[in-house]
C-alpha cells in the first residue's frame, strides 16, 4: 500500500506541471468535442493529432492522447442524451434511456448522472490500473521470446475475432498489415526488404502516416458521402444535479458498471462498447421493473456510462504492461510511444516511471476536469452539432497536412497520407475494416523481433518454441478463437452486426 501511494505521488508530481495540465485539459476538451460530433471518433482524431505531439515531452503527449480517448466517452453521452445521436458507439445504449429522459424534461439529470457515474468509474479504474500494473509487468518480464511471440499471435487472432464483418476480410487486412510491417530494413542485417527499390521505403511505413490516411482522411471522405444531418437540440431542462432518489437508484448501477467495465477493458477487444451493452443488459435483468428500461430509467444511463468510461481507461493496461495493443486506438497510442523512444511493455514502469504513473494519475485528473468543465459547456457542445460539415473538413485536412509535414518536412509523407486516405475510402466501400491492418502493422514488427530473437537463442530450433507450456497454451487459445469465429452461427451474427453498423 505504501509503495502504491509513493507511485501515485510520483504520478501527480509528473502531471501537475503547467505544460502537462494544459495538455490534459486540451485532450479532454478535444475528446469531448469529437465525442459530441458524430462520424469523427477518437481513432481518426488521434491519428490526425499524433504528429503534433512529436515536439512535446513523451509524458505530455501520452496524457493528451489518453485524454482524447476517455474524453470522447463523455462527449458521446452528451449527443446521445440531447439529440439521440450517439457520437461514440459506446454511447448507443445511453441514448435508449438518456434521450427518453430528455423528452420527459429530465435531460439535465441524465447528463448529471452520466458525468457523476463516469467520474466515479474513472476513479475506480485508475486505482485498478495502479493495482494490477506492477504484478502484470513482473509476470511479463518473465516471458521468453517464445512466450511473447505466442502472445502477439494471440493478439493478431483476437484482432480477427473481435472485428465485425467477414472473418476472411479481417484475415486479409491483418495479413496486409503484417506484410507492411516487414517493409524496410531487416532488423538484423540492414538489408532492404519489399521496398521495390525505393529509398523512401527503407525505414518502412510510419504508423502515424498510415493511420492518418486510413482513418483521418478516409473518414472525411466517408462523411462527405453522407447527407448532412441537422439535429435540433432544445434547451437543457431542469437541474444538472440529480436528486436523492436518482442518486440512490443510480448508486448500484454505477458501482456494478465500474467493476464490470474495469474487467472488460483489460480483455482485448472493443471494451468500452462491449461493457456498456453488458452493463445495460445486467441492470435490466436485475431490475424489479425492467419494463421501465427504454422509457427513461436513470439506471439505463448510470450503469452503461460508468462501464464505458472505466473500460476506456483499463484498455491501457495490456498496452502498458504487456506491450499488447488491444484495440486500434491503443495501437496508435503504442505507435506514439515508440516514436518518442518508449517501447510499450513491462519495462515501461522501470525505465519510464514518470511516464507510466503520470499517465495513470492524469486519468483521474482528466476525469475531474471533464466533470467541472463539460457540464457548464453543454450548450456550446450542442451548437457544434449544427456546424455544416463542409465548413469543418477543410480545416481538418489542413491540420492533417501541416501536422505530418512538420515532423520530417517531407512532401512524400503528405502524398502517402493522401494515398492511404483514398485506400481507406475504397476499403470502406468494399466493406473491409482497416482496424486489423493497423494492428497487424504494429504487432507485425514485434512478432518478427521475438521470432528472430527466439530462433537466435535456440540456434534455429523451432521446436524450442513448442516445448514451453505457456507458449503452447497461448497458441492453442489463438487457434480456438479463430476457429470459433469461423463457425457458421457466429459468422451470421457478425454479418448482422456489421450491417447494423
Amino acid at each position: 500500500m505504501i509503495e502504491l501511494f509513493d507511485h501515485l505521488v510520483l504520478g501527480f508530481s509528473a502531471v501537475l506541471s503547467v505544460q502537462n495540465v494544459l495538455l490534459c485539459l486540451l485532450g479532454a476538451l478535444v475528446g469531448t468535442l469529437i465525442g459530441v460530433l458524430p462520424g469523427i471518433g477518437p481513432l481518426a482524431t488521434i491519428a490526425i493529432l499524433m504528429p503534433l505531439t512529436y515536439n512535446a515531452e513523451p509524458v505530455g503527449s501520452l496524457i493528451m492522447l489518453a485524454g482524447i480517448y476517455y474524453g470522447s466517452q463523455y462527449g458521446g453521452s452528451t449527443a446521445a442524451i440531447l439529440v439521440n445521436m450517439p457520437g461514440e458507439s459506446s454511447s448507443v445504449v445511453t441514448a435508449l434511456d438518456g434521450h427518453a429522459m430528455a423528452r420527459q424534461g429530465r435531460a439535465g439529470k441524465a447528463l448529471g448522472i452520466a458525468a457523476i457515474g463516469s467520474f466515479i468509474a474513472g476513479t475506480f479504474a485508475t486505482l485498478v490500473i495502479a493495482a494490477v500494473a506492477i504484478p502484470l509487468s513482473r509476470l511479463a518480464l518473465s516471458f521468453t521470446a517464445g512466450n511473447y511471440f505466442a502472445l502477439m499471435v494471440l493478439g493478431l487472432a483476437l484482432a480477427i475475432v473481435l472485428n465485425g464483418g467477414s472473418v476472411l476480410k479481417s484475415m486479409c487486412m491483418l495479413l496486409v498489415g503484417v506484410a507492411m510491417a516487414l517493409v524496410g530494413a531487416d532488423p538484423l542485417t540492414g538489408e532492404p526488404r519489399l521496398t521495390l527499390g525505393s529509398d523512401m521505403l527503407y525505414d518502412g511505413f510510419d504508423v502515424a502516416v498510415v493511420a492518418m490516411g486510413l482513418f483521418g482522411i478516409a473518414e472525411i471522405l466517408r462523411n462527405l458521402d453522407n447527407p448532412e444531418a441537422k439535429p435540433f437540440a432544445g434547451n437543457v431542462v431542469g437541474s444538472l444535479l440529480p436528486d436523492r432518489k436518482d442518486l440512490r437508484a443510480s448508486a448500484g448501477p454505477i458501482a456494478r458498471g465500474s467493476l464490470l467495465g474495469s474487467i472488460i477493458g483489460i480483455i482485448p477487444g472493443n471494451g468500452a462498447t462491449l461493457s456498456s451493452f453488458a452493463s445495460y443488459v445486467m441492470e435490466k435483468r436485475l431490475s424489479r421493473t425492467p419494463e421501465r428500461f427504454g422509457k427513461g430509467a436513470i439506471e439505463g444511463v448510470a450503469g452503461p456510462e460508468a462501464a464505458n468510461n472505466a473500460a476506456a481507461q483499463t484498455t491501457f493496461v495490456p498496452l502498458l504492461t504487456l506491450g499488447l495493443p488491444s484495440t486500434a486506438v491503443m495501437a496508435l497510442v503504442g505507435g506514439a510511444m515508440t516514436l518518442h523512444g518508449v517501447v510499450p511493455g513491462p519495462q515501461v514502469i522501470d525505465l519510464h516511471p514518470d511516464l507510466f504513473w503520470g499517465v495513470v494519475t492524469s486519468m483521474w485528473f482528466g476525469n475531474l476536469m471533464l466533470v467541472i468543465i463539460n457540464l457548464p459547456l453543454i450548450g456550446i457542445w450542442v451548437k457544434f452539432l449544427k456546424v455544416p460539415y463542409h465548413l469543418l473538413f477543410p480545416m481538418i485536412v489542413l491540420i492533417c497536412c501541416l501536422g505530418i509535414y512538420s515532423v520530417d518536412a517531407q512532401p512524400y509523407d503528405v502524398i502517402q497520407v493522401a494515398l492511404f486516405g483514398i485506400a481507406g475510402y475504397v476499403l470502406h466501400k468494399l466493406r473491409f475494416e482497416p482496424a486489423p491492418l493497423l494492428l497487424g502493422l504494429v504487432l507485425g514488427g514485434i512478432l518478427e523481433d521475438n521470432l528472430q530473437r527466439g530462433l537466435i537463442l535456440s540456434r534455429g530450433n523451432v521446436w524450442t518454441f513448442l516445448s514451453e507450456p505457456l507458449t503452447l497454451c497461448l497458441l492453442f487459445v489463438a487457434g480456438v478463437a479463430v476457429g470459433s469465429a469461423l463457425s457458421p452461427t457466429i459468422g451470421r451474427n457478425r454479418r448482422v452486426l456489421a450491417e447494423e453498423n
